[in-house]
């Protein structure tokens, strides 16, 4: 039996299997990148359908690109970066990778993706089924392996988890978002329930698209609002529901757009798309150059925007999501009626009040009278005491109010479209639901000419990255002081100082700004500067032409103010910033909107809605309280992140512009990350994933290792010859800190690869020459073949007792020599024909001492095999315990070491999945060293959970005669007399957990205690030989409920997974996943004599 290892390459199909029990997994990334997944420990030679030697030759030249590949597409985890401070290290490794097509790159579970501006071929269905159910790391980068772990983890840990996708704009945020809707769309469960929700999801994507992107300078599909999406999924994985949240809609883009830039998609869509007979019910020609609101950015065609195919499939989307005829009549109404009143144009009457001079287009408006809505555009409502007085406006405030209204419908409108979408989406079925929320929100933003809406959302982008940081910090140290690796501070630029700058009370400039919009007298963005200079001056994070030096005023015009954030410096302009604040909306407005025949303006102007004389919230007010709900959503959940890149501003493919990607790697506070993910070690693993892989490197671990996963790293580390301070061990994984001893170690196992491809082939050539060969022998004995095989029908019974005689007779000649294969068959027939001789001539009675059968020299083994294994049969136990007295081949027999792994077989047997792999490990005396025990003692390590919160803490169990007792370094922390012990609890899986419940009826009494130790067959053994307490051990299914103290409780619940985990559930409960054990040991299911036979 010889390895055979798998690749896939363009060359090599994954359906040519050459493993007849396959454990190989075949990676395929894009430009065919060879990653070797694992391989299986097994072949059959008459498993080959192609010609080996040419397959073979193509591998070791693989196995020879493989260990330069990471000079030429860089590294695919920036953790391991060697030089991980350096931003040129890290740009160097995204460069490599995006010009040989690797967009995608992480830092440990941080996605980051580049983009590419061309379509690559790496999103098909293949791909997805391919990235299904495989764990995070074993395929090249990619989102589809970011969004199958989420929903995974989701699953197994039956919590709430949220993705933030950030970037700048024409990163490529909204793209990923969609690709992530449309994996869950193929990879959840379906029925007919089901794929209507999944059609609603992805269908609501081109509808918000409509409504709230335009094209802005930098990017054609522009997201101008933000959006939080939570999809809502059944216990199996089914999506049943979705709810969306969105911020801070760019209303000023209704009535304004900058050169090169347009207004919503939908505006566009409709004019160009929409049939002659819409078009003409709602008064519009199909010519945007005809609409105000649509021209000012003189780009009305975009060459890479089909409108015309856009409102197709916006039709088609809307119908999907539960829009009525009625519902989409009114709708486009209101987007017709705002076009129509960008139209409107004021003159100065003879005293210098706005009048209309162009009634044509309030015939259009909503079906509103046009006498109220000309007053209701030209007139302010003051109240003065017990009556209403009318105002007229001036030509200037007139197109003021003709904006602000304009604004107002819009932005009610979008409001509106997104509770329908919900509604369409909502879960009808109230029981408990996971979550897995989508966070697209506008990144960080610093144009030529930064306004009110930058300082939002650069703001918004503060408060997410130290939310950002947080968490990352917080899940480090969680994963640390779970593994039981101590905690190495991590230096990093706390933002919270810029963060405090923007939103403190009464001296934030968010502060300031309402201060200044609500403050009676003549306000402007002028005093709003001069107040912000007088209150927050010598911040070192603020900065004015009147605050700075000769050589910085050069660089700052005198209405402009200059915010240092996290990412950089930022010039913002505070022209508008009073108006976009305050966007007010005078109270005749609303009474005017409330009179239209349009069923959604009514909802959205509702007559209930309180005219209060105070005036509303102002615009960031709302949006900073708007960022606190979702934080507190996004903090209730466990976070995952890709970071988008645009590569550079021309939108071009293959170009990687430096200094842009830079500025992005900064302000996406990359490096941060990375410093904080290598803070202490650059790779973790659990112990399965690394031994399966690097067992070939150590002759003690390959091809099969027999203990446990953590015992073989040990092994495989020890013979690779790590330093002590290069690693550490945690409880389940193993921790490496430089990525050069890593790579050391993949560069080894690549050499180890090539070697074992040399024996394949060897071996494969050689049994080809024997195929050639007697096919030829065949050919040359044709005419006698017919005979021969009559012969060898009717003799076959003799020519294989005559096999077997051979095999025998070279068994006996070789029977004094080391086990071989040509005597292990005479070998095991000597075993088994001596203890069959001897279970029929065992002594009557225990005096008959010279009446044991005489063994044969083979079976002096078992006194070394007796003494290290227990045997599970009472009758075997009851002769070898007969031998120990009467007897010279068990004179050594340990007869205390039997006895307790036969209660171990009483209390286990059948019962707890993992006790098969417990018989061969023998039982010691102890498990700490002697000095520190007192007599008569057995001392575990163990694993102690808190009864509240359920942090895990190392401890050491103690068993003594009178009671047993928990300790931290020689410290007790709780005494248990055996007499107050009720019980133990285990569960039937593979976990190693034990709950010791012990009487607790004084409230300052200790309550029960839950554990987790790696002996516990042993432990519990031990605990039952020294406390008398057999009966009290309950292997138990499901979930175990203990005392946390005098009527409180908690619970353990216990469940199988691929992989073992420990964690609080949402509900409370600590939840204990552990591997699911598909094959028992053989030893189980033998009969007695074939177990005695299996410990000889």
């Amino acid at each position: 039996m010889f390895p055979v290892i798998l690749y896939d390459h363009p060359s090599i199909k994954p359906d040519v299997q050459f493993t007849k029990d396959a454990e190989t997994q075949t990676q395929q990334g894009p430009s065919g990148q060879v990653t070797l997944c694992s391989f299986s420990l097994s072949y059959s030679l008459d498993m080959v359908y192609c010609d080996f030697s040419v397959f073979v030759d193509q591998i070791l030249r693989n196995m020879e690109a493989s260990l330069t590949a990471r000079d030429r597409v860089g590294i695919q985890d920036f953790v391991l970066l060697d030089a991980y401070t350096s931003e040129s290290a890290f740009l160097d490794n995204l460069r490599k990778r995006f010009h040989e097509n690797f967009i995608y790159t992480y830092i440990g579970t941080l996605l980051v993706s580049v983009n590419p501006y061309k379509d690559l071929d790496i999103y098909s269905k293949k791909q997805m089924d391919t990235y299904m159910g495989v764990n995070f790391f074993e395929l090249p980068p990619h989102i589809y392996a970011l969004a199958d772990n989420v929903f995974r983890t989701m699953l197994s840990e039956f919590n709430n988890h949220f993705i933030l996708i950030s970037g700048e704009s024409g990163a490529g945020k909204t793209e990923a978002s969609k690709k992530i809707l449309q994996f869950y769309a193929v990879s959840c469960p379906s029925t007919t329930l089901l794929n209507n929700v999944r059609d609603r999801l992805l269908l609501s994507n081109p509808v918000l698209e409509a409504f709230g992107n335009a094209k802005t300078l930098k990017n054609d599909n522009s997201s101008r609002f933000g959006k939080y999406m939570d999809i809502q999924f059944d216990h199996q994985g089914g999506a049943v529901g979705g709810h969306i949240i969105n911020y801070l809609l760019e209303k000023s883009r209704v009535v304004h757009q900058n050169h090169g830039e347009r207004n919503f998609h939908i505006f566009y869509q409709l004019v160009e798309g929409g049939d002659e007979e819409l078009l003409r019910w709602l008064g519009l020609e199909r010519n945007c150059q005809h609409y105000r609101y649509l021209v000012q950015g003189d780009c009305a065609k975009v060459s890479s925007i089909n409108d015309k195919s856009d409102w197709k499939t916006v039709r088609k989307a809307l119908s999907v999501t539960e829009f009525s005829e009625s519902d989409m009549e009114h709708l486009f109404g209101i987007i017709a009626s705002v076009l129509h009143l960008g139209n409107i144009k004021f003159e100065a009457d003879a005293r210098g009040y706005a009048a209309l001079n162009n009634n044509q287009e309030m015939l259009w408006l909503l079906g509103i009278p046009a006498q109220v809505l000309e007053q209701g555009l030209t007139h302010r409502k003051i109240e003065a005491r017990t009556e209403e007085v009318l105002s007229p406006f001036s030509v200037d405030h007139a197109v003021y109010a003709r904006d602000a209204l304009a604004k107002a419908i819009y932005g009610r409108t979008f409001n509106w479209l997104v509770n329908k979408i919900n509604e369409s989406l909502a879960n009808k079925d109230s029981s408990r639901k996971m979550v897995i929320g989508l966070l697209d929100i506008y990144g960080f933003e610093v144009f030529n000419v930064n306004s009110f809406e930058q300082f939002c959302i650069n703001y918004c982008n503060e408060k997410l990255q130290q939310l950002f940081i947080e968490l990352t910090l917080k899940s480090e140290q969680e994963e640390y002081e779970m593994e039981g690796i101590e905690w190495e501070p991590v230096p990093y630029f706390n933002n919270k100082i810029i963060c405090e700058l923007v939103e403190e009370k009464h001296r934030g400039i968010i502060s300031l700004l309402d201060e200044e919009c609500l403050r009676p007298g003549e306000a402007t963005d002028v005093t709003f500067l001069e107040k912000m200079e007088e209150k927050i001056s010598g911040h070192p994070h603020f900065l004015t032409h009147k605050l700075a030096d000769q050589k910085t005023r050069k660089t700052l015009d005198r209405g402009d103010f200059r915010l240092l954030h996290y990412a950089g410096e930022v010039t913002y302009c505070v022209l508008g910033f009073l108006d976009k604040n305050n966007d007010l909306l005078y109270r005749n407005g609303k009474e005017v909107m409330r009179q239209s025949k349009n069923a959604i303006v009514k909802h959205c102007f509702p007559s209930t809605e309180p005219d209060s004389k105070r005036r509303p919230e102002t615009v960031v007010t709302q949006f900073k309280s708007s960022l606190v709900g979702l934080t507190e959503i996004l903090m209730s959940k466990e976070p995952w992140y890709i970071r988008c890149i645009k590569p550079n501003e021309a939108k071009q493919p293959g170009c990687f512009d430096d200094v842009l990607v830079r500025h992005q790697v900064k302000y996406l506070g990359l490096m941060e990350h990375l410093r904080v993910r290598r803070a202490g070690f650059a790779y973790r693993r659990k112990y399965e994933i690394f031994l399966q892989r690097y067992k070939p490197l150590s002759p003690d671990t390959w091809p099969n290792w027999k203990g446990t996963a953590a015992e073989g790293v040990r092994c495989l580390i020890k013979h690779l010859g790590y330093k002590s301070d290069e690693y550490k061990m945690g409880r389940t994984k193993i921790f490496i800190r430089h990525p050069r001893t890593l790579f050391a170690t993949e560069d080894a196992f690549q050499v180890c690869k090539h070697k074992l491809a040399t024996r394949i082939q060897a071996k494969y050539k050689g049994y080809k020459v024997k195929g050639d060969y007697l096919k030829q022998r065949e050919a040359g004995q044709c005419p006698q073949n017919e005979i021969l095989s009559k012969v060898m029908a009717s003799h076959s019974c003799e020519v294989t007792c005559l096999f077997i005689c051979c095999r025998f007779i070279k068994g006996f000649i070789t029977r004094n020599q080391p086990a071989c294969i040509d005597n292990s068959e005479y070998l095991a027939y000597v075993r088994q024909s001596y203890l069959t001789r001897l279970k029929e001539n065992l002594p009557k009675t225990i005096l008959e001492k010279d009446s044991w059968l005489t063994p044969p020299p083979i079976m002096q083994e078992v006194v070394f095999l007796f003494s290290h294994t227990a045997a599970a049969s009472k009758n075997c136990m009851r002769y070898v315990y007969y031998s120990q007295y009467y007897h010279p081949i068990c004179l050594h027999v340990s007869i205390f070491q039997l006895l307790l792994k036969a209660q171990t077989s009483a209390l286990f047997k059948g019962k707890k999945e993992n006790y098969p792999f417990s018989v061969c490990r023998p039982f010691l005396d102890t498990r700490i060293s002697k000095s520190f025990l007192v007599t008569e003692s057995y001392s575990v390590p163990v694993v102690k959970y808190d009864r509240n919160g359920f942090r895990p803490r190392l401890r050491q169990l103690i068993f003594t005669q009178e009671a047993a007792y928990l300790l931290e370094e020689a410290k007790i922390k709780q005494r248990i007399d055996y007499s107050s012990l009720k019980g133990v609890s285990v569960s039937n899986l593979s976990d190693n957990f034990l709950i010791l419940h012990v009487t607790c009826d004084d409230i300052k009494q200790k309550g029960d205690l839950v554990l987790q130790c790696d002996y516990l067959f042993e432990a519990l053994t031990k605990l039952c030989a020294f406390a008398n307490k057999q009966n009290c051990i309950k292997v138990v299914q499901g979930s175990v409920r203990f005392d946390i103290q005098p009527g409180r409780e908690g619970f353990v619940d216990f469940k199988s997974g691929q992989e073992s985990m420990v964690y609080r559930a949402k509900n409370g409960h600590l939840m204990v996943v552990s591997l699911e054990l598909r094959h028992c040991s053989a030893v189980v299911n033998l009969p007695t004599t074939d177990q005695a036979l299996y410990v000889f």
